[in-house]
């Protein structure tokens, strides 16, 4: 299998998951090259680690005897893939073959210090210190062998993991060899260089998930997998509602449960057991009274409610003059856009086991942000630092759900109070109650045209989505955009439960509303929609993708709507570009929409591994089908409705489209992300399609069947 060796327990702990190795036993094993660069400095055990990435290089990687390569990084991996594409950076860089390379990911005692993973930024921002990393270490272990051979360090050269002469390639060396048993310590005297693209053997080129037989068979470890010695289940007593206060309770009928032991401290109640089904049965046996506050808003009243209480405008951007720009108008266009709340709906729920053993907590949890979730646990349980660890197995999916741990805290809380391995898994219907959903958001646009047809100004709010591609790319001389909330919680009183980011959050609001607009104008103005974008249009990598994406799919020219159900729609994200266009069909009976065909294009600058970024570009796709077409919170005041899958319905296998991945080359730039930018657009170019196959324009998503019937039904009207 070419491919890196899966093993995120890697030196992380021993058999059987029971025996944590510090650092620096980790280092003391056997032989290794400890190469060092401009601090001689390691990263271990009772050391304070700081918050950035370390100067130390040392922090990122190590050569064992064998030449194998571990690359140490506090990002975890989620199945966005990043676990197959840094291995390729590392091995690129370091000159060993890929599968040489296992990488040990989100363990705060091995890795070095990381704020998360998030936001479309391990490639971006991860990526050119690792390697860096990787290119310094290969200068130091040139100079090595250039004192074993006796020769100036130019006369050597580097491949797949050897050190050779380049006027006598059969004397080389393994990086293996070359550590004979000794731990050696130097700084690299040569400043190291990045390869160009030109150079790559490993980056750029395809290489399959190293993580996917262990998925697909069932060997990959998450969380709530975790097996220890006199672990206990942990299930916890809920609110009914957000808000609600526990007036009292008893939990007689929960301690008459054989083997079950009960936690009542500090409005903390819980009933562990050394069987699952027996801890939740005892659960079930606990009475108790909640007071629930009067609710005041629910799905449909929410919006009012948030505009009643929005705060003030942030100007993002603008320029020229928006007075001047609507004396100039000869047609104004105004909208309002809305999306509900939407649930992260991961497939694994958070889960976490935590174990004090020796005056040190152990965690493992399904979480995004490690290092923070170290912190937090060492700030409320009153613990040094240094005696947490938190250990990060494969991540069932985050898309930014999975970085307030509260699951993690409740498990660590447990297993200092009562001195045993204590696990706290969320069953779904703690997943919905307790997940920081996308915010519901409103946006409001006012533009105008010339009489010929191009727009002369816009006007751009955003209420309580965030500001993450609220700007437009558009050519247009009047403008200004405002963002009523930079973030995704709200102000104190918006919302009536937690927020927070979804995947590619803001954007996705944002570019539905923005390219709908877009296309809405465009109708207007008696304009293909590609036509009218691309007049708009001064950015060459965004004419580019869009004619490239246009070329592909066959798009024709005409004035929308034609019957045909095609959209288009352009957005940025991340640093990469995207241009998607679908093909849909509209049940005028039912409502019912169907996705026929889905085209994305992608220029994300230098792709490091193409078969991770189309798979993520068809995640996004599929997942994007949700957000669009049936996601959405039910609620009343702080009572979630929807608490399962039977009421919250996610895409299914049976809505798959036909989907086409383009990845535009563009190596004049360094890699940007991609793990989120293909899902921006997923709204917008649906919606688009729908009015192009009927006429009617729909400016609140998600697209359920009853909302496309009442638009249907207003268009007759009209």
């Amino acid at each position: 299998m070419e491919a890196a060796e899966i093993d995120l327990e890697l030196d992380a702990v021993g058999p059987g998951l029971r025996k944590p190795l510090s650092r620096r036993d980790f280092l003391r094993l056997g032989g290794g090259i400890l190469v060092l660069f401009s601090f001689p400095r390691v990263v271990g055990e009772g050391t304070a680690q700081p918050r950035t990435l370390p100067d130390d290089f040392n922090a990122f990687l190590r050569i064992a005897e064998d030449g194998t390569v571990s690359c140490f990084t506090g990002k975890i991996e989620m199945g966005q893939g990043v676990i197959t594409s840094l291995a390729q950076m590392l091995a690129e860089e370091l000159d060993v073959p890929f599968d040489r390379v296992k990488m040990v990911m989100g363990d705060t005692d091995l890795c070095p210090w990381d704020m998360g993973t998030f936001g479309s930024m391990t490639t971006r921002f991860f990526g050119p210190p690792l390697r860096k990393a990787g290119a310094e270490a290969r200068q130091a272990i040139l100079e090595l062998a250039a004192e074993r051979f006796g020769l100036p360090v130019d006369d050597l050269s580097t491949a797949d993991g050897t050190v050779f002469v380049r006027r006598d390639p059969t004397r080389r060396l393994t990086y293996g060899e070359l550590v004979q048993g000794r731990r050696i310590e130097r700084r690299v005297r040569t400043e190291a260089h990045l390869k160009r693209p030109s150079e790559f053997r490993i980056m750029g080129r395809p290489h399959g998930r190293t993580d996917a037989v262990a998925k697909v068979t069932g060997q990959a470890q998450y969380a709530a997998d975790i097996r220890l010695p006199g672990m206990l289940y942990a299930c916890l007593l809920r609110p009914p509602a957000h808000g609600a206060r526990l007036l009292s309770v008893d939990t007689k009928g929960a301690r008459s449960v054989p083997g079950a032991i009960v936690i009542e401290q500090d409005g903390l109640v819980a009933v562990l057991h050394e069987k699952p089904d027996m801890a939740e049965e005892a659960l079930r046996r606990i009475e108790a009274r909640f007071e629930i506050p009067k609710a005041t808003v629910d799905h449909e009243t929410i919006f009012a409610h948030l505009l009643k209480v929005a705060p003030e405008g942030e100007t993002l951007a603008e320029g020229g003059n928006l007075e001047e720009g609507i004396r100039l108008a000869a047609h104004r266009f105004s909208e309002t856009y809305w999306n509900d709340y939407v649930a992260h709906a991961a497939i694994e729920t958070h889960a976490a086991v935590a174990e004090m053993k020796d005056g040190k907590l152990t965690v493992w949890a399904s979480t995004q942000t490690p290092f923070p979730l170290r912190e937090q646990i060492a700030r409320e349980l009153d613990l040094p630092p240094e005696r947490v660890r938190v250990i990060t197995p494969f991540v069932g999916g985050g898309f930014g759900g999975k970085s307030a741990n509260q699951q993690a805290l409740e498990a660590a809380r447990l297993a200092k109070l009562i001195g045993r391995p204590v696990q706290v898994s969320w069953r779904r219907q703690e997943e919905f109650f307790f997940d920081t959903f996308r915010p519901a958001a409103i946006v409001k646009i006012d533009a105008g045209t010339t009489h010929d047809g191009y727009l002369c100004y816009w006007d751009y709010h955003v209420y309580y989505a965030g500001s993450r591609g609220a700007e437009h790319f558009y050519s247009i001389p009047h403008h200004r955009t405002v963002a009523h909330g930079r973030g995704w919680q709200g102000n104190p009183g918006s919302h009536p439960f937690a927020t927070g980011p979804w995947r590619a959050p803001s954007n996705n609001t944002n570019t539905f509303a923005r390219e709908s607009h877009i296309d809405a104008v465009a109708a207007a103005c008696g304009l293909d929609p590609v036509e009218f974008r691309l007049r708009h249009l001064k950015d060459e990598r965004m004419r580019r993708l869009l004619e490239v994406a246009a070329k592909e799919f066959g798009w024709r020219s005409a004035v929308h709507p034609t019957g045909l159900g095609l959209g288009v729609a352009c957005g940025m994200d991340s640093g990469t570009y995207v241009v998607t266009m679908a093909e849909v069909s509209v049940d005028p009976q039912t409502g019912q929409i169907r996705v026929k065909r889905v085209l994305a294009a992608q220029d994300m600058g230098i792709c490091v591994n193409p078969d991770g970024a189309r798979l993520q570009m068809e995640g996004c796709v599929m997942m994007g089908l949700g957000y669009a077409l049936t996601e959405m919170i039910n609620f009343r005041g702080g009572e979630i409705l929807d608490r399962n899958f039977d009421t919250y319905e996610i895409p299914r296998f049976s809505w798959l489209p036909e989907i086409e991945t383009i990845i535009v080359p563009n190596n004049g730039i360094e890699p940007q992300g991609g793990g989120e930018p293909a899902i921006i657009t997923m709204g917008a170019v649906i919606a688009n399609a729908v009015y192009d196959a009927t006429g009617a324009r729909l400016c609140r998503l998600p697209m359920r069947p009853e909302r496309v019937k009442a638009a249907l039904a207003r268009l007759r009207r009209e």
